[in-house]
């Protein structure tokens, strides 16, 4: 490290020097998308709370993470039939991943139609703790909402017996948190469990895709946050899928450069969730994979950077005209790494 050997500086000047830079760079580059990246939960729920509406910026660990996760249980459905509204959601971990995803999940299901305290029913979080039920003293400020009326169970087992949810999703970065045992009660309670150990890298992950098929009996729906590769459980090949951000961040950065956003907002990664989960090919489903191939990645973040700057044109959120072919443009903005041959 070639910086200041101190420690981290922490409280009133670390906000002044976050102030003072984002003052800068909006000053130096008034056209620029801010993304924060790999904030600790003592800052990453505080400086999006206190910046999103003033300025153009997101939180990748956050939001991000939120609308692959949605998407992925989107895709999901399709395979184990039912609406997201009928989801019982259970995260192994209340850090800003989860909660994200959590929130984003609510977003999705009030815009269905439910209010936001039926909509927080379905989703239930496992911490360090235990089950997040509403009896807990010095719950952090980013679990309240979840803090459900509900028996207090320490270990996860218990807690998916308790709970019964249709999707398990990790963001503990514990690897091996979901043993023999926890998977064998979600195949029980669920024709196709949904399970998503999305901790990375692969030495954090929950479980392996050989475990989540072979312990499921091969009726696991699989995404991860770490590459497996193919598995083979009762005849049948899996192609686990892997939930990546990279699926969602470059094709809402790049709408919202291309229609000048003032703000990113919640709504635009709901969209955008939306458009992934239907970029899901038959023949991927088919592999049991629920995400498109990372080939496609291209033809998936222009329509993404697609439905993120036709959002913000809608709700006034833009400050460009809007092009007559919003895609073309999109495409003509996008760097395409090809170079000519010399002999």
């Amino acid at each position: 490290y070639l910086g200041l050997h101190h420690p981290r500086i922490r409280g009133e000047r670390y906000d002044e020097f976050l102030d003072e830079f984002i003052e800068a760079a909006q000053a130096v580059f008034p056209q620029a998308v801010l993304q924060f990246e790999d904030f600790g939960n003592a800052n990453a729920f505080r400086l999006l709370e206190a910046y999103k509406s003033k300025i153009c910026c997101f939180n990748d660990d956050i939001q991000g993470t939120a609308a692959v996760a949605l998407a992925g249980l989107l895709s999901a459905m399709n395979l184990t039939g039912g609406s997201l509204r009928d989801q019982r959601v259970l995260f192994f971990g209340a850090g800003e991943a989860g909660i994200g995803i959590a929130n984003l999940i609510v977003s999705a299901l009030v815009k269905e139609g439910l209010d936001e305290a039926q909509a927080r029913q379905c989703c239930w979080f496992v911490d360090s703790r235990g089950l997040v039920v509403s009896g807990r003293k010095n719950l952090a400020e980013h679990k309240l909402p979840y803090a459900h009326e509900s028996e207090p169970v320490a270990e996860l087992a218990s807690a998916v017996q308790q709970i019964r949810p249709t999707a398990l999703i990790g963001v503990s970065g514990q690897r091996g948190a979901f043993t023999k045992s926890v998977l064998e009660i979600m195949a029980h309670c669920n024709y196709r469990p949904i399970i998503f150990p999305l901790s990375n890298p692969t030495s954090n992950s929950e479980c392996t895709a050989e475990e989540a098929y072979s312990w499921t009996g091969g009726k696991a729906v699989f995404a991860s946050g770490s590459p497996f590769d193919p598995v083979t459980v009762q005849g049948k090949t899996f192609l686990p899928a892997q939930s990546n951000n990279v699926y969602i961040f470059p094709g809402v950065g790049l709408g919202a450069v291309i229609c000048g956003a003032r703000q990113i907002t919640d709504a635009m990664f709901l969209a955008a969730a939306k458009v992934l989960s239907r970029h899901v090919s038959e023949a991927d489903y088919e592999q049991g994979c629920i995400y498109p191939s990372f080939a496609r990645i291209r033809e998936v973040s222009c329509d993404i950077a697609c439905a993120v700057a036709e959002y913000a044109y809608e709700q006034g959120l833009a400050s460009t005209e809007r092009p007559d072919d919003l895609s073309a443009a999109i495409q003509g903005y996008m760097y395409n790494p090809t170079y000519p041959e010399y002999i």
